[in-house]
């Protein structure tokens, strides 16, 4: 018996697989009645794209996919991580959970055993769009200018930061402007209340900020700047570089070189059934093509075209799917083996804080949480990705 994936589930706030009878034949997948997913706000890729997917599974499957939106990444994992929710769907905070950082490095949190299944690299990128009455040509002309950050989503911010490296600027370089959500950022670009606001080329308040009195233009990175792209993978190590041919004021015929990383990216957790996610992600795999052409980005979603040795790795669920397209390696396979042991290594590190007594005070916690993770990565000889 198939049961809900819902909050009221016994089975599925015991841990119990509701996937154990599932066969293995693409064509018998079976998911429950209903499902929930979140996803960032209404109106981004991220939620669109969500939307899509759970259209395809309605219309295959019969099951109803509730996406919920988060303003943040904390909101998007609660669910999540109790059991609320099978999937979400989300960015370069995958990252920053796994290695328990920023708000992730609070004593509520910590490192979070998040691993994919899906993830989405199309012709768009993630980048800093600028208002095109700033003034602004090149990252570097950002100095002096506002930079829009959200509250509560360290992930955001941290991919502001790893943009405005590229020019060679810091925190420090700009004013920074605090909106409470990613809509309101964008609002407030458009507001003229922040010149600069992060997100991916496609995302529906980009486009309403390029038909806006202000228009938008994404300030180049281009691939061949090494020492540029040296300074953002030290602030930001998930970027990639990446030629856009999509998105606001983008097209085949006016392409830009910025940076990218998997957006959306569909997650689950390590303790997750692997039967469970085996099914959700094999069913996105068979149907691809009834989804697909559902909203900007969709299309990333490919088997054949999910990013190669990533940072996080791929659900051992998602992986037997993968494999059974043939979309794996022998490569892949040592690189996500190597991350699991990644995670083992933060998850043991934070146990062993949580055993030394440490400070109650919020800030102290972290710093301290911070300096026994260095400490932790480093006798493992694993990189800090965060110094």
């Amino acid at each position: 018996m198939i049961h809900r994936l819902m909050a009221l589930a016994p089975a599925a706030l015991a841990g119990i697989s509701i996937f154990a009878a599932l066969p293995a034949s693409a064509e018998d997948i079976k998911l429950p009645p209903t499902m929930a997913v979140t996803a960032y706000d209404t109106g981004t890729a991220g939620f669109n794209i969500a939307v899509g997917v759970g259209k395809m599974m309605k219309d295959k499957y019969g099951t109803d996919v509730r996406v919920l939106p988060a303003g943040n990444d904390v909101a998007r994992l609660a669910p999540l991580r109790a059991k609320r929710a099978v999937s979400s769907a989300m960015g370069s905070g995958t990252y920053f959970a796994q290695e328990g950082v920023f708000e992730f490095g609070a004593k509520e949190w910590g490192p979070q055993p998040l691993q994919l299944m899906l993830s989405s690299v199309d012709c768009n990128c993630g980048a800093l769009g600028v208002a095109a009455d700033a003034g602004v040509k090149e990252m570097k002309d950002l100095r002096g200018k506002r930079v829009g950050f959200v509250v509560g989503s360290p992930a955001l911010n941290q991919n502001s930061l790893a943009m405005l490296a590229f020019g060679g600027l810091t925190q420090k370089d700009v004013k920074i402007v605090e909106f409470a959500s990613y809509g309101a950022m964008w609002k407030g670009l458009i507001n003229n209340d922040t010149d600069a606001a992060f997100g991916t080329t496609i995302t529906g308040p980009a486009k309403e900020a390029e038909t806006s009195p202000r228009g938008l233009m994404w300030p180049p990175l281009p691939a061949d700047d090494k020492e540029g792209w040296s300074r953002v993978k030290k602030v930001g190590s998930f970027f990639f570089p990446q030629t856009a041919t999509c998105g606001a004021g983008i097209s085949p015929d006016k392409p830009i070189q910025l940076g990218n990383y998997p957006y959306p990216i569909f997650v689950a957790y390590a303790a997750q059934p692997v039967d469970q996610i085996y099914a959700i992600t094999k069913a996105m795999i068979v149907n691809y093509d009834a989804y697909k052409d559902s909203a900007p980005g969709a299309a990333g979603l490919g088997a054949d075209r999910q990013t190669k040795n990533w940072v996080v790795p791929v659900h051992p669920g998602a992986v037997k799917a993968l494999k059974e397209t043939g979309h794996w390696s022998d490569e892949q396979e040592a690189h996500n083996n190597a991350l699991y042991k990644r995670q083992e290594v933060l998850a043991a590190a934070w146990t062993d804080y949580g055993k030394s007594n440490p400070p109650s005070d919020d800030k102290a916690f972290l710093d301290g949480w911070m300096k026994a993770r260095a400490a932790a990565l480093a006798k493992a000889n694993m990189p800090n990705g965060f110094e």
